[in-house]
């Protein structure tokens, strides 16, 4: 087990980087001097939209937890290349049997208050958000410690679960059973660590910029709601002579003309999600960067809401769906067309696991309308119930929306409404199931379809379609402790198909990022399953 297992792990770096030009000058004193000596260190990139929580806890999106990777920090972190090594823990001892990890702590580990990281915090933190009360519905990530399914769910007491503090320095965590990427799992957010006094003295103690603190690099200093976080280099860090920017600033610009024109003028130096109009006239330059990202685009459907409680009536609008078209002249970013859920870059002993699966579908006007009527008369109706799309409000979401709504009036003759809402509300209308059909995005924080295909299991808080299936939640659960990685992958292939053959949402194409990075700096690292990674970045000129 522990062989595929340290393979599945050593696939899951990969990254790219963005180095930038400099140049040496003479100094008076020495003859040589940085180039980067009399630079200000100051950075600003455009988060499109306010984080909805800048809490590990309670953060289940990629805006707050691109925030939070840079101003705390796990028992592993991410190094200048991507990789997971050890962070606030300096030392780890891995039973023979890889289910007890015994984590001693760095002694100069320390909050952005001076106070030491204690093992307290992790304990604290991990136990904080298995917590039923605490509502974490990213806590099923941590299901894979002893005790923690049972307790999130009421069914086990805090005390069961297999995170504990010897002491100050030492952590022991005790799986149920052994996993070969826990340290690549450890460097996401919900696994990082709290101060516990300030959390129990404060239940707002992450809404506001006053008072934060934290263990990463970076801190808080100002959070100017709709409109900018910033963060500043934080010098109780104990790697902080590694960190050469002194400020990162995160604006708040949803509409993509205006932040791409903000680029072009030097108010932002790196941008995300291109304007598709200017993706043409970018794509030659040197500061343009086409980064494929581990994740699908998607309209989940509600199926306990008609039209979508038929299963035809849902495959019909898949069928419907021109995605070749939609990326080739909608979105223009290199996107894949997606007709599955796990997208490629996954190894397998078989090569890619997306190639070795294959599509499940291709498009099909015709059959699109044949399945829509079937659906129609199944359920008594001579008229489509009337169907609106929710999107969260962006430039390119409303792009993608319109060329739906079109497609679907074209292809399937039927007519269907649009409606956009701010992220924030957006996420809470959709978690209460309060809509027909929805724009979604999922970002897998690991290269394995198990991460992909956790988003329908049954229990997922992520899950918001009110779709159930006991066998697809069987196989997960089978392929997940699978020793043998040709039977995890089959069986991961084998729940995958179920997902397809019931369609509770419309795969629309798996994602590339598009950015455009000023060539002022170097040392942004672009991950395939995060926004880019700043905390070694380093402006050269001005």
């Amino acid at each position: 087990m522990k062989k595929w297992l340290t393979a599945i792990a050593a696939s899951l770096v990969i990254s790219t980087s963005l180095a930038g030009c400099g140049s040496d000058n003479a100094d008076k004193a020495s003859g040589t001097k940085d180039s980067a000596k009399n630079v200000k260190q100051e950075l600003t990139l455009n988060a499109i939209s306010e984080p909805p929580a800048i809490d590990p806890a309670m953060a289940t999106d990629t805006t707050s937890g691109w925030v939070l990777d840079h101003i705390f920090e796990g028992l592993y972190k991410k190094d200048e290349k991507g990789n997971a090594v050890l962070g606030t823990a300096k030392d780890v001892k891995v039973s023979d049997d890889g289910k007890t990890y015994t984590f001693t702590l760095r002694d100069d580990a320390k909050w952005s208050d001076g106070t030491p990281v204690t093992a307290q915090d992790f304990e604290y933190a991990w136990k904080r958000v298995l917590n039923p009360e605490t509502g974490s519905q990213f806590a099923f990530y941590l299901y894979y410690l002893k005790g923690a399914e049972d307790y999130n769910k009421g069914k086990g007491t805090v005390d069961n679960v297999g995170v504990t503090a010897k002491d100050d320095k030492t952590l022991v965590v005790e799986l149920a059973a052994p996993l070969g990427y826990f340290k690549e799992l450890l460097t996401m957010w919900t696994f990082y660590p709290v101060k516990k006094e300030l959390v129990e003295s404060n239940k707002s103690w992450a809404a506001e910029a006053d008072g934060y603190v934290s263990n990463g690099p970076f801190k808080m200093a100002e959070w100017k709601h709709d409109s900018n976080v910033v963060v500043a280099k934080n010098e109780n860090y104990y790697d902080n002579k590694k960190v050469n920017l002194t400020k990162v600033t995160w604006k708040m610009v949803p509409d993509a003309t205006t932040y791409y024109q903000m680029y072009k003028t030097g108010e932002l130096d790196a941008i995300q999600t291109l304007p598709t109009d200017v993706i043409d006239q970018e794509k030659n330059s040197k500061e343009y960067k086409n980064v494929p990202y581990f994740g699908t685009y998607m309209y989940m459907f509600n199926v306990k809401k008609a039209p979508f409680t038929n299963e035809k009536i849902r495959r019909a609008f898949n069928l419907a769906l021109d995605r070749e078209t939609l990326t080739k002249n909608v979105t223009k970013a290199g996107e894949i067309p997606a007709y599955s859920f796990v997208p490629s870059g996954v190894k397998t002993p078989d090569g890619d696991f997306r190639k070795d699966g294959g599509d499940y579908f291709k498009e099909n006007a015709a059959e699109a309308k044949k399945l829509l009527k079937e659906g129609m008369e199944e359920e008594g109706w001579t008229t489509l119930p009337e169907v609106t799309l929710l999107y969260n409000t962006a430039e390119n979401h409303k792009k993608i929306a319109e060329a739906v709504q079109e497609m679907y009036k074209k292809n399937l003759g039927v007519n269907i409404k649009l409606e956009n809402q701010e992220w924030k509300t957006y996420l809470d209308t959709t978690a209460t199931g309060n809509y027909q059909m929805a724009r979604m995005g999922w970002i897998g924080v690991l290269l394995d379809p198990a991460v992909i295909l956790d988003y329908y299991l049954g229990d997922s808080p992520n899950n918001r379609t009110g779709w159930v299936s006991e066998q697809y939640d069987s196989l997960m659960a089978q392929g997940k402790t699978a020793q043998d990685p040709k039977e995890h992958f089959k069986l991961m292939h084998d729940a995958e198909k179920v997902l397809m053959d019931e369609l509770p949402f419309v795969p629309v194409y798996h994602y590339t990022n598009t950015y455009l990075t000023s060539s002022k700096f170097e040392g942004i690292n672009y991950p395939y399953n995060r926004y880019p990674d700043v905390r070694y970045a380093k402006k050269v000129s001005e």
